[in-house]
């Protein structure tokens, strides 16, 4: 596993395809995180983010065995427009809008990792996260989808214009005003990050 590590993700894509399976493994665990962690942001249960997270990986493997995968671009925008896709595609089936929930939930934030020598340190993070999440749940839909893509995701904006379905001039406004947005409650309600 350790030699496939130090490959590109399309030396990996090659190696899959050439019946090497530890080459996805390696492809899998280099983008896990930042996947999941874009799944999750969107749907808000950490259960169906897992069942997403799955069937993004079976897409993509359907995609690279049957020889469909075009080395293109890079991995992980098309990877990430797969799942942006399966999160629209379940929204419409049970006919609801994801929307950021607040109060006790935090299921988004049990990827991230507190590496902090102090539980003060540690409680200080967590509820500047709270903060944060709180605040997203007050912006627009495709606001809030823009900063989550660009920030948790870092995605550029010419990949989420393309998983969004919309211009790059498009994704730059939403992300300003949904900026923008932040700031005017921040100063509204006096938070402090």
């Amino acid at each position: 596993m350790k030699a496939f590590s130090k490959k590109t993700d399309n030396e990996l894509i090659h190696l899959f395809t050439e019946g090497h399976l530890e080459a996805l493994e390696a492809l899998i665990v280099r983008h896990k995180d930042k996947l999941y962690t874009s799944i999750l942001f969107l749907v808000k249960d950490k259960y169906l983010a897992e069942d997403i997270f799955q069937d993004v990986f079976i897409r993509i493997i359907d995609t690279m065995r049957s020889g469909r995968y075009t080395e293109e671009g890079k991995f992980l925008p098309w990877a990430m427009r797969i799942a942006h896709n399966l999160c629209v595609d379940h929204f419409r089936k049970v006919k609801r809008t994801p929307t950021i929930r607040t109060g006790d939930d935090k299921d988004i934030f049990e990827v991230l990792h507190f590496t902090d020598d102090t539980a003060e340190t540690a409680m200080v993070k967590r509820q500047s996260y709270d903060r944060v999440r709180n605040m997203l749940d007050h912006l627009p839909e495709d606001q809030r989808e823009v900063i989550i893509l660009r920030h948790y995701a870092d995605m550029s904006f010419k990949e989420i214009a393309a998983a969004t379905n919309c211009s790059i001039n498009t994704a730059l406004g939403r992300m300003r005003y949904g900026l923008i947005n932040l700031r005017k409650m921040m100063v509204q309600k006096q938070i402090a990050l």
